[in-house]
């Protein structure tokens, strides 16, 4: 008779590093969980949801999820998907029929959904560019400000920018999946925010995943911050901050709570720890309730031979990416991971090999592309694991 793995020193490190990244101001406050083959072995909230309002972190607080909304987002399409509603190879003008970017010699190619999900379409990000770049220059929102656009009117702005190359010569993280929202809600006979409620939050029994937070959910919400010459700085309305890169990410917090906003399929969600975690892992066992074991094998397949074009230790599938090589990443992950992440500060990731499943949650937003909390908390995960 096998004897069950013990977690405990995992508990011990995991704990330490958290207290550790509090006492050092690196965050105001994380929820971390993990997940061992299918069972919850650490799950802890951490430090302080809204420090000037002394509110504790709770497992249930909620977090704008920013970039891990694409998950949702493309799960959402394989369900489409599999009801026959869509296929990989469609053309987005089957539902989108004025969404015609043309390349730089204007030419209008034909955009897939597959090029959608794979971020393989040309499209880009206004954060991206310099700051009076093509897309600021038609005035298109990225999803995290407050921008007083419908989700028609900014896909029209996208579409109106040449594409940066012909759809699947290259890969380029975009607002490919804003597009796909859109996609999705005309597919389903809907709006975007009740298709993902039917298709991917309801059938995982996500009870706090949403695109505007109700009046009842407001005490709930962590409050954001970023890092400023080294010291923590919480978010106002229309707070520009400048990555490592020097991308440009204009926030506005406040959006969580605008019903008038459009939803947005690339950045839009607001979650919790828990309900992210039940989509990690029907992610790593590939068992989505709306979607074939078949199907959510070929989303987590790499589709990018030669990784990404300025990260080669990292693939893409069709909606998260794909560890390739750790030892080029400088991590200790298995080769084959599927993660991701969110720029307000959240990290997860599905190692398969290992029956792994971690999501991290904190309340700094990413601007390093190794970020001191999710980075600390995985390095101890991984050291501790029993076997």
């Amino acid at each position: 008779m096998s004897q069950k793995p013990s977690f405990g020193a995992l508990t011990l490190a995991v704990d330490a590093v958290i207290e550790s990244c509090l006492s050092e101001k690196l965050t105001h406050g994380t929820v971390t969980l993990v997940s061992y083959d299918g069972q919850m072995v650490y799950h802890r909230a951490a430090g302080l949801a809204d420090p000037d309002s002394n509110i504790p972190m709770r497992e249930d607080s909620l977090f704008r999820l920013a970039s891990i909304t694409k998950i949702f987002t493309s799960v959402a399409a394989a369900a489409l998907i599999e009801q026959g509603k869509m296929r990989l190879d469609d053309p987005v003008t089957n539902w989108l029929p004025d969404f015609k970017p043309r390349t730089a010699d204007g030419k209008v190619p034909v955009i897939t959904i597959r090029h959608l999900l794979s971020h393989t379409a040309g499209l880009d990000y206004r954060w991206a560019q310099p700051e009076n770049g093509d897309y600021a220059q038609a005035g298109v929102s990225d999803g995290l400000d407050i921008s007083g656009l419908s989700m028609e009117e900014n896909i029209r702005r996208i579409g109106s920018v040449p594409l940066y190359f012909e759809p699947g010569a290259s890969w380029r993280y975009s607002l490919a999946p804003d597009v796909m929202g859109a996609v999705i809600a005309r597919a389903h006979g809907s709006t975007f925010p009740d298709a993902m409620r039917d298709l991917v939050t309801a059938p995982l029994g996500m009870t706090d995943t949403c695109f505007d937070v109700p009046e009842t959910g407001r005490g709930r919400m962590t409050a954001p911050y970023f890092r400023d010459n080294g010291q923590l700085k919480r978010m106002q309305g229309n707070q520009l901050v400048l990555n490592e890169d020097g991308w440009r990410f204009l926030f506005s917090p406040e959006r969580a709570f605008n019903p008038n906003e459009y939803p947005s399929g690339g950045v839009g969600l607001v979650g919790t720890g828990a309900d992210l975690m039940r989509l990690v892992e029907a992610i790593r066992t590939n068992r989505m309730p709306t979607v074939s074991e078949a199907f959510m094998r070929q989303m987590s397949t790499n589709v990018l031979p030669n990784g990404m074009p300025d990260d080669p230790s990292a693939g893409f599938g069709l909606g998260w990416g794909v560890l390739l090589d750790p030892a080029l990443a400088g991590t200790p992950q298995s080769p084959g991971t599927l993660y991701w992440g969110g720029v307000y500060g959240h990290k997860w990731f599905a190692d398969t090999a290992r029956k792994l499943s971690v999501v991290i949650m904190t309340t700094t937003a990413s601007m390093t592309h190794n970020e001191p909390v999710p980075t600390g908390i995985r390095n101890a995960i991984y050291a501790n694991l029993p076997g």
